[in-house]
């Protein structure tokens, strides 16, 4: 321990999605989902307007990915709620409907609170409370037993201050009572909602770039080799405020 002092935390709004049953494909296969899952993902932030000036850029779990999204005017809560969810689920479907071989469903979490950043990565216990809700066994048994290829839960925090005051677009009843899990000595509960992927509003508002494995909407950088080291952040001001 260097007894460097902690950088004051940044608010967030904690945007996360996780692929469902990565762990039984090839990594061939693996690849192939990680392209599309990337693909949709930024198309749905983008075609909805939160832009790279609006957010952290992505952190990636292998068979998901993590979005920090800075807390300005430009994106509410209700923004990723109304917009990028519903998208999301539309991209999907068509996905699966233009290639059934290449069959992705998704879980996503949405939270929002306080985290840090080391030069190592993002941290902090409102990231814990995402993770531990979008991996929590009853979600994923919940998301077996139906056929949409989204579903999303987020946490209490979200649904008392934005979801129950039902804002233009969000229907309160579909978000229905979900896990509690354990993060340390606290106990958090997450709401749970399946958006329809075929929304006609979503489906003839925009036209929908055809996803496949071979035509990404973002581009792909080779890999660079592995550092020796963790790179270290000198300066707390080096990542965005």
């Amino acid at each position: 321990m260097d007894g460097t002092p902690l950088t004051p935390p940044r608010s967030r709004v904690i945007f996360a999605i996780d692929m469902e049953g990565s762990t039984t494909r090839t990594n061939a296969a693996k690849g192939v989902l990680r392209r599309a899952m990337y693909t949709m993902f930024e198309q749905s932030l983008r075609i909805s307007g939160v832009h790279d000036a609006y957010r952290d850029p992505f952190v990636d779990r292998g068979d998901g990915v993590l979005l920090l999204v800075h807390p300005v005017d430009e994106v509410p809560k209700t923004l990723l709620l109304t917009s990028v969810v519903p998208l999301l689920a539309t991209l999907l479907t068509e996905h699966t409907r233009s290639f059934p071989d290449e069959c992705l469903r998704l879980r996503a979490v949405l939270h929002a609170g306080e985290v840090h950043h080391d030069g190592y990565g993002f941290f902090g216990e409102s990231i814990d409370v995402a993770c531990r809700l979008l991996d929590a066994p009853d979600l994923k048994q919940r998301f077996r037993e139906i056929a949409e290829p989204l579903i999303l839960i987020v946490s209490d925090h979200i649904h008392r201050s934005v979801v129950r005051h039902g804002y233009q677009g969000i229907d309160e009843d579909s978000y229905l009572p979900g896990p509690l899990v354990r993060v340390g000595p606290h106990r958090c509960r997450g709401w749970v909602h399946v958006p329809s992927g075929d929304d006609e509003l979503h489906r003839n508002a925009w036209p929908l770039v055809r996803v496949h494995s071979q035509a990404a909407f973002c581009p792909v950088e080779e890999p660079r080799p592995f550092p020796l080291r963790p790179p270290v952040l000198t300066d707390a001001n080096e990542w965005s405020a």
